[in-house]
């Protein structure tokens, strides 16, 4: 599903594959968006970073499989 975000909407951005934050945009040209974050600070992006609802960042996330590793007691039986 294809959004345009207008200035003053709050949108999602997906920080370091793990991290999900709420964002303000704050000025949109050219397909660049500078977002503003909660905290301060700002960035520019492209468009397809953003996500309109948190539920929507949630399902773009990476599932990683966590690996069992084996213990030497694992080798006994």
């Amino acid at each position: 599903m294809e959004e345009n975000y207008k200035v003053g909407d709050t949108v999602y951005i997906i920080e370091s594959n793990r991290i999900i934050r709420k964002c303000t945009v704050g000025r949109v040209s050219g397909g660049i968006y500078l977002i503003r974050f909660e905290e301060g600070g700002a960035i520019q992006v492209k468009k397809h970073r953003l996500h309109g609802s948190r539920e929507a960042a949630e399902a773009s996330l990476p599932q990683t499989q966590k690996t069992r590793r084996l213990t030497q007691y694992d080798y006994m039986h």
